[in-house]
């Protein structure tokens, strides 16, 4: 018999979204005549961009034509978007990175998952507390932890809490980490990292010898100009961490699927021995044996986001989304309910009515409201007691979804 990765079998509960799918559906089935309204998972709701489906159409049509076909991608991704990734994410910001040290892929979950492959089994891993599951569940697989306790950590994981206390903003390890996930704006809480914060982080790595693995997927929703848009704002950075982007919240691409990670060539990573080895090399090994690029068609959508009609249409993308935050934040703060996030991030963290956990609130806004939310301890447990709500939906549903609340 073949025996199991039993690293598995330490995942003592099923992936966050796709149990409250399972729970959401069997309400939809035991009531259907309830209208029911999802603002949990993080799903976008309008179209993409016209200047980004023609570019794509376009690129289909090259597609259909011997002269103009593509057929595998290169490894990394094709000048043209790798070019206007370098100009427009980076440079326009007076950030340096070179257009060599981006890495093309299908999701930002799937680098986030994937990058702990190159990294040794023994390292200690830091997570904030409450965290993106993929963050913990990739290393649980990988075997970097002992079992969870009845809080659902793990054992060998240092975690982090993110607490209204220390205004969702992770502390410094106490001792020793060699990774270190963060994200910002954050998912779940929608709280976001100053420069001081970032600051703070990058000293502790150069320090420790440490590698921060920073997820900006949403930084878009920014709104403050005193915050960074990626952690190469920070002096001394590009040593010691790798970021990550996503079109999917952006510019819709959660069905098409294309992100990148940047993987500076300053970045080392120690061996055994005594030599340091590039992990941008390493992960340019890794990527280019393990998987085959993002499609031509989707590539030329993703560069039409940096012309002047796509640029313009992806920020009324966001804006249209901030707006659904804002509205909410408010309506929900009058209805007399503690709200944070929504100002920098599209997500809104809720606490819970008194008496009442973060599963229990899920199910209250489900059966009473039949809005759909995400519960805080599926994100760990200094996530109970709070519930987030997404404002990746259309204005008339955010409407009634807020008027079905006020009503609770």
């Amino acid at each position: 018999m073949a025996l199991l990765n039993e690293n598995y079998l330490k995942l003592k509960a099923g992936y966050l979204f796709p149990e409250i799918g399972r729970r959401t559906a069997n309400f939809a089935v035991s009531h259907p005549e309830a209208a029911i309204i999802k603002m949990g998972i993080g799903d976008v709701v309008r179209g993409i961009p016209r200047p980004v489906a023609d570019a794509m159409k376009d690129a289909c049509e090259e597609l259909a034509h011997d002269e103009s076909f593509h057929g595998y991608p290169p490894a990394q991704g094709y000048d043209f978007l790798l070019d206007a990734i370098a100009e427009h994410e980076f440079g326009s910001r007076g950030v340096t990175v070179a257009a060599d040290e981006i890495f093309l892929s299908d999701g930002a979950k799937c680098d986030s998952a994937n990058l702990q492959e190159i990294f040794a089994i023994d390292q200690i891993v830091a997570l904030t507390d409450p965290v993106y599951p993929v963050y913990c569940d990739s290393n649980v697989m990988a075997g970097r932890t002992g079992d969870a306790d009845s809080s659902g950590r793990y054992a060998g994981l240092v975690y982090l809490p993110c607490t209204a206390d220390n205004g969702f903003s992770p502390p410094l390890p106490e001792g020793h980490v060699d990774l270190i996930y963060l994200c910002s704006p954050n998912n779940p809480t929608g709280a976001v990292m100053s420069k001081q914060d970032l600051a703070r982080w990058v000293d502790y790595a150069r320090r420790e010898k440490a590698v921060i693995i920073f997820d900006a997927a949403y930084e878009a929703y920014i709104n403050d100009a005193e915050i960074p848009h990626s952690i190469y704002e920070i002096d001394g950075a590009r040593e010691v961490a790798i970021e990550m982007r996503s079109y999917s919240k952006t510019a819709g691409f959660t069905g098409v699927r294309c992100a990148f990670t940047v993987v500076p060539k300053e970045l080392l990573g120690g061996t055994r021995g005594d030599g340091d080895v590039s992990l941008h090399s390493l992960w340019n090994r890794r990527q280019s044996t393990k998987y085959n690029g993002v499609s031509y068609p989707v590539q030329r959508g993703a560069a039409a986001c940096y012309t002047p009609e796509g640029s313009a249409a992806v920020r009324d993308l966001v804006e249209f989304y901030m707006g659904n935050a804002a509205l909410m934040k408010t309506e929900l703060t009058a209805a007399g309910y503690t709200v944070f996030g929504g100002d920098n991030a599209p997500y809104l963290w809720i606490v819970c009515p008194p008496g009442i956990d973060s599963w229990g609130f899920f199910d209250v806004l489900l059966q009473k409201a039949n809005v759909v939310s995400t519960p805080g301890a599926g994100f760990g447990s200094a996530g109970e007691g709070y519930v987030r709500l997404s404002a990746f939906q259309q204005r008339d549903r955010v409407e009634e979804a807020l008027e079905r609340i006020r009503q609770l």
